[in-house]
């Protein structure tokens, strides 16, 4: 591991935060190519049991990845200032967007560029879903299984159902054999069943600060995978259960974490903004992070002692196959919800087929669908 200045190390967060765009799995991608294998600030074992933790505790892997290597290099200060300095760029773009938003939205011109990134969104997910059942899943009849209830309970109840998850990891350890291992996967769990066509106020009285900070700590300490795997668990809860937001206002809150760097969780301030203002996004991505920071540096010294123990990589397979499932429900979901006419089907499948078929940036193809919608838009 080659020396470096601690403002330096801090300094790279900040600007993967600003310029990070492609979800978890590109940003650990990034980490690893910039920190381990170019700068050599980071060694491949402290890389690998960073993602380790990242996939066995609950919350965001980017942003979980990002702290277990501050941790490392500087303590607890540094996984205190990485946090900050790679959600901050992020938290900043999306309090923009959330003003103009908000002063914008009933606009007819805001509609179609909402139109478009969401139908855009939708391919993007539906081809997560089908990338991570590939990757996780492979040829382990049990994890199939797994994903198959999981998939159908998501589906059938819309909306993520959180002790399936840990009951997955422990039967996994239970039934796995000796030699029954396929090691960490990356995962990015994208959800979203949503309907609607244009934004329009909460169907219900917006929350006290510290109710919006407990319920997305909750959120953040309860929710497996990366990214937007908090989005099923958000929806359940914020429109379907509360009413804080409609369908096409959680549409377009997943859609502005698309389009902004750094970690796509960051999601939770533009919902948090539509409930409670400014103060109410400050709550929400304070809430949170909170757990997922916590639950990085308190287990750390621990884990890389023992993290190598069969029981716990068993774990971690059966709650990533538990949360690949939860995609294909929920991208069910939206096919059946989420595609309101022909146009938003034919970008969804265009988005779809481009990705399947080339590595391009997934902001590329939502800037194409945002044009495309806003063309749509004038033309009506």
């Amino acid at each position: 591991m080659q020396p470096v200045e601690l403002w330096r190390f801090l300094l790279y967060f900040l600007r993967l935060g600003a310029t990070g765009f492609g979800g978890p799995i590109a940003l650990a991608g990034f980490m690893q190519r910039d920190l381990v294998e170019d700068k050599r600030w980071v060694t491949q074992q402290d890389y690998t049991d960073g993602l380790a933790l990242a996939q066995l505790a609950p919350g965001p892997l980017a942003a979980q990845l990002a702290i277990y290597l501050g941790f490392v290099r500087a303590g607890v200060f540094g996984a205190t200032m990485v946090a900050v300095l790679f959600v901050l760029p992020s938290f900043l773009m999306v309090w923009a967007i959330s003003i103009a938003y908000v002063h914008y939205g009933g606009l007819p011109w805001m509609q179609s560029l909402f139109y478009g990134i969401g139908a855009a969104v939708i391919g993007i997910i539906a081809r997560s879903a089908v990338k991570l059942t590939s990757i996780t899943l492979k040829a382990d009849r049990w994890l199939w299984a797994i994903f198959a209830v999981v998939a159908v309970t998501t589906a059938w109840t819309e909306r993520e159902i959180i002790w399936l998850f840990p009951l997955a990891g422990l039967l996994t350890v239970v039934l796995s054999r000796p030699g029954i291992t396929s090691g960490l996967h990356h995962s990015a769990l994208l959800l979203l069943p949503v309907q609607g066509t244009v934004a329009s106020a909460a169907t219900a009285a917006a929350p006290s600060l510290p109710a919006i900070f407990f319920f997305f700590a909750k959120a953040g300490a309860v929710v497996f995978g990366s990214g937007l795997a908090i989005v099923p668990f958000l929806y359940g809860e914020v429109v379907q259960t509360q009413g804080w937001l409609n369908d096409r206002q959680f549409l377009d809150a997943v859609a502005v974490a698309m389009i902004t760097p750094g970690p796509v969780v960051i999601t939770v301030a533009f919902v948090g903004y539509l409930i409670g203002g400014p103060w109410g996004m400050t709550a929400a991505a304070l809430g949170v992070f909170l757990p997922v920071y916590l639950l990085v540096v308190i287990p750390a010294p621990y884990f890389r002692r023992h993290r190598s123990q069969p029981a716990i990589k068993a774990f971690v397979e059966g709650v990533t196959a538990a949360a690949t499932g939860a995609i294909a429900g929920a991208a069910y979901v939206l096919a059946v919800r989420a595609i309101v006419d022909a146009g938003a089907a034919l970008l969804a499948v265009a988005t779809f087929a481009i990705l399947t078929r080339w590595k391009i940036s997934e902001l590329w193809l939502i800037g194409g669908a945002a044009l495309i919608g806003l063309w749509f838009g004038t033309r009506g």
